[in-house]
């Protein structure tokens, strides 16, 4: 088996792609290791002294490290583990109808014209912004859409969270994007 290594545009943040589907349907990130515990492939990467953050992507493994990690020693570990993992058969979740906490979906029920703009947000969102972003190795989820104010909240999730880049991507890219075909968004936020 050979994984490639990619550098994100977060310097903390490196992208492992094994070759193979990791998470075709649903991306999960997993920011702690008593939320690693949901899959055998980030509870082995929290095992490795260093790693803050593991995202699961269609088919890439994104991994944050700490401020005080150097990737020359923790790469070569994040390697091994996720050629341990595949090579196993291990499941990526052990539970799939349980999704780890941080990957809640907004749960607001929107009506008439609301619930219109709100289809067109996610729509766009899903086919022209999350392609990009998971090709930096995160993923950009909705979180819900103020009608009073015209502000669309979103939220960056694996190399995109914490990236420096990322006010800039939501901001120059994805509010410009949205207000073009949505003329009811006014401004875009992150949320955690």
């Amino acid at each position: 088996m050979f994984i490639q290594t990619q550098t994100t545009p977060n310097p903390a943040t490196l992208k492992f792609l094994p070759g193979q589907d990791v998470s075709p349907v649903t991306p999960y990130e997993f920011v702690s290791e008593s939320e690693a515990a949901a899959s055998p492939l980030a509870a082995a990467l929290f095992g490795i002294n260093g790693v803050s953050n593991v995202f699961l992507g269609s088919d890439f493994v994104a991994i944050t490290k700490t401020d005080d990690a150097d990737w020359a020693v923790l790469k070569p570990q994040a390697l091994a583990a996720i050629m341990d993992h595949f090579v196993s058969g291990a499941p990526i979740l052990v539970d799939a109808g349980s999704p780890p906490p941080s990957d809640e979906a907004d749960d607001t029920v929107y009506d008439g014209e609301t619930a219109e703009i709100v289809a067109e947000i996610k729509e766009l969102i899903a086919t022209r912004v999350r392609p990009a972003v998971a090709n930096d190795g995160g993923d950009i989820v909705f979180r819900r859409f103020d009608v009073g104010t015209g502000v669309v909240h979103l939220s960056m999730r694996g190399a995109c969270s914490g990236c420096p880049s990322s006010t800039a991507t939501l901001k120059n890219g994805v509010e410009n994007l949205l207000k073009h075909y949505v003329p009811e968004v006014t401004a875009v936020e992150a949320t955690i």
